[in-house]
Parts: C-alpha cells; structure tokens; sequence
C-alpha cells in the first residue's frame, strides 16, 4: 500500500444531519411559512393545469373575478355576493395547494439539511504511477482510486479494495455506532460524506459528481423525480372524467333554466357565480386537491422510517404485496448461532463437559464461542480462567479444519462439526460412545446445530447452538397473515434446519439451500401467478432477485450492486423494516382510498342538500325539497362553497399524516373504511352547510 511521510490536511465537515428524516412537528412554522409562498406559486395555470379538477376551480374563480369587476364598474348590485364566491373560490384553489407544498415542503427542509453535508472536501487520488496526489472530491471520477485514513471524510461513493476501517455513518443513518467496512464481501460499499475513525482503506470510486448517493437522496427527498403512481394515475383520470361530464351537466344548465323562466314567465335565471359554484361543489374537489399530496406524504412517511424510496410506485407496490420473501439469519434469527444446552455422552457429567467447551473456546471471539463461555457459567457457575501461564496452545477456527480448541496441560481440547471431531476421537484411538449419533440428529431434527467435544480420544458430548428467532417474530408473522401476506423465509440451511426454523418463527413457507437462481425462479413463479413480491437482500448474488421483485429493499451496509437493483435502499440496514414498509405502503393506500370513499360521499350529500335551495327561484317546486330550510339561493351557494373549501384544509392533516393502518383483511378494511369515511362523508354537509348558512344570515353576508 502506499505510504507517504506528512499526509496534507483534509477538510473535515461537520456530518450533518444526526437523522436524514427525523420527524417533524406537521405544521412546524418554517415549513408552514415555505407551503404558503409556494402556494401562490403554484396558482400559475401552467403548473395548476397538471391537476384538471383544481385547474377548471381556477378558472371559475378567475371567471367570477371578472364578472365581479363588471359589476362593480357598472355599478351593479350583488356585488357582495359575487366578491365573496370570488374569494372562497380563490380560498379553494390555494387550500389545495397548500396542501401539496406542505407535503413537498417538508421533502426540500430534509434536502436543504442533507445540502449542509456536501462541501467539496480533500481527497488522496492514486496517480497512474503510484504516487500521491491531492484533488478536490468534485474532481473524481469513477474508477480513480483514494487513500482514506483517520478522520478523511470518504470523497464519494466506492468500493473498499484494501484495508479495513470502522466508519461514521450518521449523515446518511443518523445512527452513531461505526460501522466495519472491508474489501470483500458485502460490507465493501462506503457512501461518500461519511467519515473514517479507524485504520486506513484504500477505496474505487464508482460515481461521477452530481451522481453520488447523497446527490440521489436529495432529488427523492425533495420530489424532484416523483413520479405519479399507476394508481395516481388512474384516481387522477377517473376525477377529471367525472369533472368533465359535470362540467357539460351545468353548462347546458343556463339555457334550459332560460327556456323554463320563459316558459313559465317567471322564477329566475341562474348567474354565472352560482353556476360556478355549482360546479365546483359536483366536481371531487377534496380528492382532486388532496390527491398528491397524499402521495408525496407517504414517500416522507418512508424517508421517516429511513428508508429511501426510488420512487413512489415502488412505496404503492409495497402496499399491494402478497409475499414477502425474509432472509432468515439477521431478519427472521438474530444471525449469530447461540449455545443453549449442553448434551453430554453417557458416562460423562454435565459439568465435565461444560468445562471441556469452556477452555476450548476461551480464545474463540466468535459470537458462538462467547456463548458456550457465557452458558457454562450460567448453568454450572464456571468462570473464565487465566491459562497464560499454563502454556497453552490455542487452535483457531478454520474453514478447512472446521474445529477449534486449546492444548493444555496435556490436554487436548476440540470443538467443532461432529464429523471431524468424530474423526478427530478415532484418530487419537477413542471409540464413539453410542448414543452420540442419536443425540446429534435429535439437535439437527429441531433445527439447532451440534458442536462436538472431545478430550484427546474421548469424545465428551454436543454443544446444542440454536439460531435465536427473534423476540415477536411469531406476532409480526400473524400481523402479515392478517393482511394477506405470504410470508417465505430463504436460508442456505439444510431442510431439515430449514423446515424446525421456520416452523418456530410461524413463516408461512420456506426455501431451503436457497442459490440466487433458486431466489429468482421463486419470485418469477409467484409473479406468474399475478402476485405481488417483496424481498431484502445485502449482497451481490441478491441483486438478480433484488431486480426482479416488485418491492426490493437492498441493505445500505451491502454492496452497490444490491443498492443500484434494488427500489429502496434501507439506511439502517435493518432487514426487518420490510414489514414496516408494508405496513407503510398499505397506509398510502388506505388513506387514498378512504379520502377518495369520502370525497365521493361528500359530493353526493352536497348535491342534495343545495342543488333544491339554489334552484328554487327558477324552479318553484324545489323548494319542498329543501329539507334543511336554507335561507335563499345565495346563501346555499355561499354555504356550499364555504363547506367545500374549509373541508379541505380540514383534511390536510389527514392526508399529510395519513390514515392510521391496522393488520387486517381487506374486507375488514373495507368495510370499516365505507362505515367511517363513506357514511360519514354523506352526513359532514348537512350539519355543516346548514351551521354556515344560519351563520350567513346571522351576519348578513347572504
């Protein structure tokens, strides 16, 4: 490696945030401050006219402004009634988008925070020739290769060649435990912005500037790549087609209520204001102005939970999953092996062989053998002793001997697969005792793993090491059966392992011996029967199957291979958290579906509780219609568009925070949610219209 004697000074940035998207409070006022300017921005027609049903409410707003100043020139009477339609439909028009800015607002306050990490620190480039070379980070290419040591600030995204580090993580985790990071394997891929504190590592640059993961991050979070939904997309072609034939319906409203004034010689034409009212209190206007800001919501939902969506169709495809394969070791296990039992042969004590593991693996620093030291004096209170002085000899474990174990005293101490230790005792002249067979199978039957013992050439007995299921994995389980959710484990386990796991852990299927072939065939056979499929993967032998699911969430400590197939990116590196993004993805769902049921709802009642009061003057008869009493024609048309503006704003904090999701089935959830959101937006516009009304009067405005 090469070396240099006085290494130049590099720019040590303060790693900022402590939390990409830490939680904020819904309406903190920096961010309420920024909704309201963009508010006003996004009255602009050409932006407005990506959302059809707030674009024709603009328009009516517009059309009654003019007709406003008209009668105010002409001095006209009515002028008070036409100003405040005016205004509460200009209210309408910006109540929708703020609730969109408010959204995106809170996306560009994490992207303006992750900004403050990306300053143009000092990298240590390997020239062609070998020697040193310090360049600005902007300067790098992808493939230059860097030298990073004691607190260097990790120039751009790589992968570590050489050396091994512990590394800061907490500008992309928020997270302040180091992480390792080696060559090889899957713990190669660094970030750039992160910071080394150990040891030093050589590193490949495998991004361009303005490339980098970091540089991703901000344009996700801050919204500049959503894209609609398929799901979006559809809700947003339904509404404008709804907008559409109301608009035709009230249209063709003013000549008909012409020929019927004429007909009868009397009653009275309907304005333009109340026409446009009308209109937009038939058209979806909740849904249409709440519509994408519930999606920019649940990408923040996501980025809360520290996961970075690619895109908010892979956060919608979450919600609709079906099977959810789990890596068993690290998300179904807690990935280290642990020893739980002693099993002795016959003729020996259970103690005898509790000390026999105990010095052979007090030079083991695995998480195995640290774990028959803590059992021995858990279960027969032997302590740790000081065998320095004793001479002794530490075997280390090896893939190739597959055992460890210590020489002392004259002793020869072995632990290890119960084949070489077998061969191991007939070597040294012992005989196997003969219930050692049974006993072994018994452990590999109810998926643990059995670690032999021996003395020299007596065999002693089996460790029992078990994989731990982790604490309410069983309940997590339930909770996807509950939604509908296959649950499949993958492990590279024996089936016989595989099948004792799965069956403690309550998966609902698993894969044994699983290949990355054998991964991709499963997803493309439950994919072929039109299901939907999740799965988390760190590696580079995942990232075929990572690339083939619908829903792939590819580990941040794993490689870039994995980060680049996969559609998420889990900074906490924490294989769980695909349960939460389920859970997540189905609230997205539930909360478009349940202001959409509402909104509908909603229109259907308005139409009811004002379509007989505006048109009584024109129509007599209605009038017996107007079973809530409303005061006049104009003071049902102000109420409505009142109610229909003020509904709303009301709804923001539903939209933004989304609606609160419990494992169920889909029926259930339907159910509840026509029973809340259905009859409840059927019943909201008659106590509401009618307490604006009374007010109305009250006040004299109508």
């Amino acid at each position: 490696m090469a070396t240099f004697a006085a290494p130049p000074v590099l720019d040590e940035t303060t790693l900022l945030p402590k939390k990409l998207a830490h939680s904020r409070p819904l309406f903190d006022p920096p961010i309420v401050r920024r909704a309201v300017r963009e508010s006003l921005v996004k009255l602009n027609p050409a932006t407005l006219a990506k959302n059809p049903v707030m674009f024709v409410v603009e328009v009516g707003a517009a059309l009654t402004t003019i007709f406003l100043v008209r009668d105010i020139f002409i001095h006209a009477s009515g002028t008070g009634f036409y100003l405040q339609i005016a205004l509460w439909l200009w209210f309408t028009v910006l109540f929708a988008n703020f609730a969109e800015a408010m959204a995106e607002a809170r996306g560009k306050a994490q992207a303006d925070t992750l900004r403050k990490t990306k300053t143009d620190s000092m990298a240590r480039r390997i020239a062609p020739g070998g020697a040193i070379e310090v360049v600005p980070a902007s300067k790098l290419r992808a493939q230059d290769v860097v030298i990073c040591q004691v607190g260097d600030i990790i120039p751009g995204d790589g992968e570590v060649i050489e050396g091994i580090a512990t590394v800061d993580e907490s500008v992309i985790t928020g997270e302040s435990a180091p992480v390792i990071r080696e060559s090889g394997g899957d713990r190669s891929a660094v970030t750039g912005g992160t910071k080394v504190l150990s040891d030093q590592i050589k590193i490949r640059i495998t991004s361009n500037p303005g490339e980098t993961f970091l540089d991703r991050m901000i344009a996700l979070v801050e919204g500049a790549e959503r894209q609609k939904t398929p799901n979006e997309i559809a809700l947003n072609i339904l509404i404008a087609g709804l907008t559409l034939i109301f608009l035709l319906a009230v249209v063709t409203l003013q000549p008909f209520s012409g020929y019927a004034v004429s007909s009868a010689g009397s009653g009275e034409i309907p304005s333009v204001a109340v026409l446009v009212s009308l209109l937009v209190c038939l058209i979806p206007t909740t849904i249409g102005g709440l519509l994408s800001a519930i999606g920019i919501a649940g990408m923040d939902r996501v980025i809360q939970h520290n996961v970075l969506a690619m895109s908010g169709k892979a956060v919608e495809a979450a919600g609709d999953v079906n099977t959810l394969l789990l890596d068993k070791t690290g998300t179904i296990t807690l990935g280290n092996r642990q020893a739980v039992e002693f099993a002795p042969v016959d003729g020996v004590s259970g103690p005898e062989l509790a000390d026999a593991a105990q010095l052979a693996s007090l030079a083991d620093e695995t998480p195995e053998g640290r774990s028959i030291v803590v059992l021995a004096k858990q279960a027969y209170n032997l302590r740790g002793r000081e065998v320095a002085d004793h001479e002794a000899h530490f075997i280390p474990f090896s893939a190739y001997t597959r055992m460890s174990g210590v020489d002392l005293n004259g002793r020869r101490l072995r632990k290890g697969a119960t084949d070489v230790i077998v061969q191991f005792v007939i070597e040294k002249g012992g005989v196997i005792p003969p219930n050692f067979t049974e006993m072994s199978d018994r452990i590999s039957r109810t998926g643990g793993t059995p670690l032999a013992v021996a003395d020299g050439g007596r065999l002693l007995g089996i460790v029992h090491l078990k994989d731990i299921v982790k604490g309410g994995m069983h309940e997590r389980l339930e909770h996807l059966r509950a939604m509908g959710i296959r649950s499949v484990m993958i492990t590279g386990d024996n089936p016989l392992t595989a099948a004792a796991i799965a069956n403690e852990a309550g998966v609902d299927d698993f894969l044994a011996q699983a290949t990355p072939k054998d991964k991709m065939e499963y997803i493309k056979k439950e994919q072929a029967q039109g299901r939907l499929v999740a799965m988390t993967g760190d590696g580079t032998n995942d990232a075929p199957a990572l690339a083939q699911a619908d829903v792939g969430v590819a580990m941040n400590t794993g490689t870039m291979a994995a980060k680049e197939a996969g559609n998420m990116v889990d900074l906490d590196s924490n294989p769980t958290k695909l349960i939460e993004i389920v859970a997540i993805g189905k609230q997205l769902l539930i909360t478009r579906g349940a202001l959409t049921t509402f909104s509908i709802a909603n229109d259907v009642a308005k139409y009811f509780a004002i379509i007989p009061a505006m048109f009584m003057a024109t129509y007599p008869a209605l009038n017996a219609l107007n079973i809530m009493r409303l005061h006049s024609p104009q003071s049902a048309v102000l109420a409505a568009v009142i109610f229909n503006a003020l509904i709303i704003i009301a709804l923001v904090p539903l939209a933004l925070r989304g609606v609160k999701y419990k494992p169920e089935s889909a029926a259930r959830m339907l159910r509840r949610n026509l029973l809340i959101y259905g009859i409840g937006g059927i019943i909201a516009p008659f106590p509401g219209i009618w307490l604006i009304d009374r007010l109305l009067g009250m006040l004299h405005l109508a």
